[in-house]
C-alpha cells in the first residue's frame, strides 16, 4: 500500500473528514481491520486565511510548498491540499515535491465527465467562486462551471467560513443553500458542486435536486485508488 500525505488543517473540520474517508475506503476495499498509510501535516489555518485576506499567494504557497517536501521526506508517496481553494497554488505546490499532487480540480471535472455533467453550479468560498483558476481550470477539461451571483457568493462564503470551519451546521444555513441551487437549476444548472472541503457538512450530495458532487469524497477516493493500484493490480493478475 502507497502512503497517502495529506496538507490538513484548512480547516481541521474537513480534514477530519478526509481521514475518516481514505480509511473507510481502504477498510471497503481489503476488508478486516485494514487502514489506510497516512501521514497528515495540519496547519494552523488562522495563519493561512491571514494570507488569503492579504492576498499574499506567494507565501501561502511556499508555506505549504514547505509541508508537501516534508511529507514526501517522511515517506508520503503522494500529497492532496485537503481543500479546494488553496489549489489557487497547487501547481507552487506540486513543484517542490517529486511524487505526484492529486489535484482535485481535475479529479472532479473527470468525475462531472464521466457522469455526463457539463453545466456544474459551484458552490465555494468567495476566492474559489471569484478568482478565476478554479473555473478556468474546469473549462480547459470540458465543464462549464456557472458561479452565484454576488449575493449569494457572499452568502455561501459566510456560511463556510463563520459557520462550517467552526464546526456550526445550522437548518437555516442549509436552507439558504438549497435556494441557491433551485435558483441555478431554473437558469441551467444541470448539477452541484460541493467545491469547499466542508460543504459535504451541511449538504448531502445525494439529497439536493440535481446530482451532487462532493469534491471531499472526490478527492479522498482519487487519493486511494492511487495508494492501492499495487493491490489492485495483484488482485487482477491473481484472479
Amino acid at each position: 500500500m502507497r502512503t497517502i500525505g495529506l496538507i490538513g488543517g484548512m480547516s481541521f473540520e474537513s480534514s477530519a473528514v478526509y481521514y475518516r474517508l481514505v480509511n473507510e475506503m481502504v477498510r471497503g476495499e481489503l476488508g478486516g481491520l485494514a487502514s489506510a498509510e497516512v501521514l497528515m501535516h495540519s496547519v494552523n489555518f488562522a495563519e493561512i486565511v491571514a494570507l488569503q485576506k492579504a492576498g499574499r499567494w506567494d507565501d501561502a504557497a511556499a508555506r505549504l510548498g514547505n509541508v508537501a517536501a516534508s511529507l514526501e521526506k517522511a515517506g508520503a508517496d503522494c500529497v492532496l491540499i485537503c481543500t479546494n481553494t488553496m489549489h489557487l497554488i497547487a501547481d507552487e505546490v506540486a513543484a517542490q515535491v517529486s511524487i505526484p499532487l492529486i489535484h482535485i480540480i481535475e479529479e472532479t471535472a473527470a468525475a462531472l465527465r464521466s457522469a455526463d455533467c457539463k453545466r456544474p453550479l459551484l458552490l465555494a468560498t468567495r476566492y474559489t467562486m471569484e478568482h478565476g483558476f478554479y473555473v478556468d481550470h474546469m473549462s480547459a477539461l470540458g465543464v462549464d462551471v456557472m458561479v452565484p451571483d454576488a449575493d449569494d457568493r457572499t452568502t455561501v462564503h459566510n456560511i463556510i467560513f463563520d459557520e462550517l470551519c467552526a464546526g456550526n451546521i445550522y437548518d437555516g444555513s442549509r436552507a439558504k443553500l438549497m435556494d441557491i441551487i433551485h435558483r441555478a437549476r431554473a437558469a441551467g444548472a444541470d448539477s452541484v458542486i460541493l467545491g469547499c472541503t466542508e460543504i459535504c457538512l451541511i449538504l448531502d450530495p445525494t439529497g439536493l435536486p440535481l446530482p451532487g458532487f462532493d469534491t471531499t469524497t472526490i478527492h479522498a477516493r482519487s487519493a486511494v485508488d492511487f495508494a492501492l493500484l499495487e493491490e489492485k493490480v495483484a488482485g487482477k493478475n491473481a484472479a
